[in-house]
């Protein structure tokens, strides 16, 4: 989230609870517009720039929360126009749309069902951002969001904003998590990157990730997220975001909650070769699972003081993506042939696969002489990369394309690989942390 200004339904309820409900989302309101310096007649401007899964869902779900209260807040997201939706899109809209009643009556209701009866017919283009207006995010028409304030201008839509939510991408912010190696090698975070496009303040940056995935965030399915940043923001805005099917905890710790979420992404495209490959063995997923999360916390050790403190935060996140995340998606249909490379990374109906770019950073950032750290094994220093044999294999399937796919297998069932305990057990007997690869000083 970022300020420019100050910071960066299924009806379940009784008519009681819900007089109750609208009661407690307004004092929240209330607080936050206090806390920015919102005056009578000014509404609280939030816009959602990005209109993939996850920031057409989280500008719906406020939207569903706080819209009804317009005189005090205004709700928009953004996206880019010209985006059609080609016919077997609108084919398979038009069947969402008739096998949900209430969906249909809304848009019988706004006069809006007719260009979609068209649109199945081929008779009229749609397209995305007209679509985002009636409730449905091109990457993810299964699941019909409430009708949304659609601005397709971006200087109009964020110059007057209080609160800026960055639903794009990170690989669309520009690369995602970079590696800068020189003079000094460090993780770029899109945190940073917004800071140095947009010079906003770092304290008016905020972190928001999981775990959680988008359409059951939005179905009211049970989800959880995390806010990091400054506490001036990062706790009422917490407090702001709460319902009772999300629960927001928040961490001060901005920086390694981003790195560690780019992460993530790199080992679910792997998770989801290896599913493939296997027809889901349990016993093949269930190794690479204790492999990976060695890697990553073997990494964690270079990237933070205390790591054991992300521990709990970074499975959690990790094993939700490995789950159900687009980067798993993306390595089953590769595994499977249904996808290939050269493909690249935005992939129609899923948007952009971010973990490619992250496996080029990291690799990168880890081969780094001036990073060595011992191999108690072989008595010398290595490149932190020649201790991640699955950070090192995903390198050479995705990026350098030298290893077809098939190879994770090799990776996980090489005889020689030790125990993931090893790994963990190096990283917590040296001295790792190097808080200058997260542009912190010793």
């Amino acid at each position: 989230m970022v300020g420019t200004g100050e910071a960066v339904v299924h009806d379940a309820y009784s008519n009681g609870s819900l007089q109750n409900v609208n009661g407690n989302l307004e004092e929240k309101l209330d607080e936050l517009r206090k806390l920015i310096g919102k005056v009578d007649g000014d509404p609280l401007r939030i816009v959602g720039v990005g209109a993939g899964a996850w920031g057409s869902v989280f500008t719906a779900m406020l939207q569903e929360a706080y819209g009804n209260l317009r005189e005090k807040v205004l709700i928009r997201i953004w996206r880019r126009p010209g985006r059609t939706v080609d016919r077997s899109t609108a084919k398979h809209l038009f069947e969402v749309i008739n096998s949900r009643e209430d969906v249909l009556r809304r848009l019988i209701r706004r006069c809006a069902y007719l260009k979609y009866v068209e649109g199945r017919l081929g008779d009229r283009v749609l397209y995305a951002d007209e679509i985002l207006k009636d409730g449905f995010c091109l990457n993810m028409i299964d699941t019909p969001l409430c009708p949304l304030k659609v601005v397709t201008n971006l200087q109009e839509a964020v110059w007057d904003a209080d609160i800026v939510i960055n639903g794009l991408p990170s690989t669309e912010t520009r690369e995602g998590v970079e590696a800068e190696l020189g003079p000094e090698p460090r993780i770029i975070t899109p945190t940073l990157m917004i800071n140095r496009a947009t010079r906003v303040p770092i304290e008016n940056i905020l972190y928001l990730g999981g775990p959680n995935i988008a359409s059951e965030i939005y179905n009211k399915e049970y989800a959880n997220a995390r806010i990091c940043g400054a506490e001036k923001w990062r706790k009422p805005l917490a407090k702001f975001l709460r319902q009772p099917h999300f629960i927001v905890w928040d961490n001060g710790d901005l920086v390694t909650h981003e790195v560690m979420g780019g992460l993530k992404n790199v080992y679910a495209i792997g998770a989801g070769m290896v599913a493939a490959l296997t027809n889901e063995s349990a016993t093949s997923k269930s190794v690479y699972f204790a492999h990976c999360t060695s890697e990553m916390i073997f990494i964690t050790h270079l990237l933070a003081e205390e790591p054991e403190k992300l521990a709990g935060p970074l499975l959690a996140d990790t094993y939700v993506t490995l789950l159900k995340g687009r980067n798993a998606w993306y390595g089953q249909k590769l595994a499977k042939g249904e996808l290939s490379l050269e493909m690249g990374d935005s992939i129609k109906g899923k948007g952009m696969i971010q973990g490619v770019s992250a496996v080029k950073a990291f690799y990168e950032l880890l081969s780094q002489s001036s990073l060595n750290v011992l191999n108690p094994e072989e008595n010398k220093l290595v490149a932190p990369v020649e201790l991640c044999p699955i950070m090192k294999m995903l390198h050479k399937i995705l990026i350098t394309r030298e290893s077809p796919v098939e190879a994770i297998l090799q990776a996980l069932r090489d005889e020689t690989m030790n125990d993931p305990r090893d790994r963990i057990e190096i990283a917590q007997s040296h001295v790792f942390y190097r808080p200058s690869l997260i542009g912190q000083q010793p």
